[in-house]
């Protein structure tokens, strides 16, 4: 990531970083080598971090420590005179409702200030159990739930005037043309390898690298 860095104007993550994040006072090695890493990324070019379904506990002093930017989700980007638009892609998934409705629940102000008033141990225990239930969970839905709605994706780039859109969560790369102009870049998760969007004045690629 640090060696890609030089070669951009800017790098987007767009959610995710992390299988769980428990809270910036998280010490661990993991945490401080993922730290060491975004601050070499980020002296390099500018850095941006979207909040994912794993990672939304991401705050100020994290982003201060590693030198980048937290932006909303979705956000609007100028690149070589594209608007596109970037989000991590779970609010377009509106047919799981339970979902949703724990999402809305992650996101509060108050859930938030609770969770990160336990101890780092307490929050680490939590978050195990919060993906086990996860993992449980999504076994038993259908995937043509888990994905995005077509017709949520379309109002949104309308509203947005955007005819491109970047987006991870649902963890099924591909690139799909939803009428005559728009078109949506879909990452994939990092297992067997990383995925990413280039965008390029010549154009937009969908790229899996090694890992």
């Amino acid at each position: 990531m640090v060696l890609e860095s030089e070669k951009v104007e800017a790098v987007y993550v767009l959610g995710d970083l992390v299988e769980a994040w428990v809270g910036d006072d998280d010490d661990s090695q993991f945490a401080d080598e993922l730290r060491t890493i975004l601050a070499g990324c980020s002296q390099h070019t500018a850095l941006y971090l979207m909040h994912g379904n794993r990672d939304f506990l991401i705050g100020k002093k994290f982003a201060n420590d590693t030198g980048a930017c937290l932006i909303d989700d979705p956000v609007t980007v100028e690149v070589e005179g594209r608007r596109v638009l970037l989000s991590h892609g779970d609010a377009f998934c509106t047919k799981d409702e339970p979902y949703q409705q724990m999402r809305k629940l992650f996101r509060s102000a108050d859930w938030q200030r609770d969770i990160l008033s336990r101890t780092l141990q307490e929050r680490i225990h939590l978050a195990n159990e919060m993906r086990e239930q996860s993992r449980q969970t999504n076994a038993n839905k259908s995937q043509n739930i888990m994905d995005v709605t077509d017709e949520v994706v379309l109002s949104v780039m309308q509203e947005s005037a955007c005819d491109v859109l970047v987006h991870g969560h649902t963890h099924r790369p591909g690139i799909h043309r939803l009428d005559n102009v728009k078109t949506r870049y879909v990452l994939g998760d990092w297992n067997r390898c990383g995925w990413l969007a280039r965008i390029e004045e010549s154009g937009i690629s969908l790229e899996c690298f090694s890992i």
